[in-house]
């Protein structure tokens, strides 16, 4: 797994570096502004690109910027965006372009260092990891309709799991249930939520997050 990192501040950009290399992973390039970043994303070529949210000039969008920009470049690159805190807005910009190979991240997982490599993992893999924290609020968030209303609370737990990016046995495990009890649950909330459901995980995580957050995306 090669990987581009562009983060602004020094000590987290190398000592996430370190963590990575620690683990036996290829940091290929480090980065501390949006251009830099982008020309190792062209030099490099990497697998994979951990990306902040705020980044030079102006501490705003510059992050989530740079990583669409680098998935149009190369749509084959893996993306795990780091923030300081949620900012729902931001997920859901991403979301917009695909969510396949997508991680959204708070800052404090990478302390958490099995459960940060297990979600950059499942970004390189082809998969989508959501920090718990983003699915908690957007579970949370008043909405002009009722129908997350419809669940039952064994369902909300599945449907908050599912839109971390967990695939049905990760979540039987988790919820210490059967894949079949899984798979029933799931059945239920897509027809709660009317959506149609589909066997490939990353549209799944997909349309729940684009409903949760009131789109209409499909």
């Amino acid at each position: 797994m090669r990987i581009v990192i562009a983060e602004d501040d020094l000590l987290l950009r190398e000592g996430l570096a370190l963590l990575l290399r620690a683990e036996g992973l290829d940091v290929v390039a480090t980065a501390g502004d949006p251009d830099g970043f982008l020309t190792a994303i062209d030099t490099h070529g990497p697998d994979v690109a951990i990306v902040d949210v705020r980044m030079p000039p102006s501490h705003t969008d510059e992050g989530i910027v740079a990583a669409v920009e680098a998935r149009r470049r190369r749509p084959e690159l893996a993306v795990l965006v780091l923030s300081a805190y949620v900012e729902q807005a931001f997920a859901t910009d991403l979301l917009a372009h695909g969510s396949s190979r997508l991680g959204y991240l708070l800052k404090e997982r990478v302390g958490r260092v099995q459960e940060f490599m297990a979600a950059l993992e499942r970004v390189a893999e082809g998969g989508t990891a959501i920090d718990p924290e983003v699915v908690a609020q957007l579970l949370s968030r008043s909405r002009p309709d009722n129908r997350l209303d419809r669940l039952s609370p064994r369902e909300r737990d599945v449907l908050a799991l599912m839109a971390e990016g967990l695939g049905n046995a990760a979540i039987a495990e988790k919820l210490f249930v059967s894949d079949g009890a899984v798979h029933k649950h799931i059945r239920n909330i897509f027809a709660k939520l009317d959506l149609a459901p589909t066997d490939r995980t990353d549209r799944r995580v997909a349309a729940v997050l684009h409903y949760l957050e009131g789109g209409e995306r499909r």
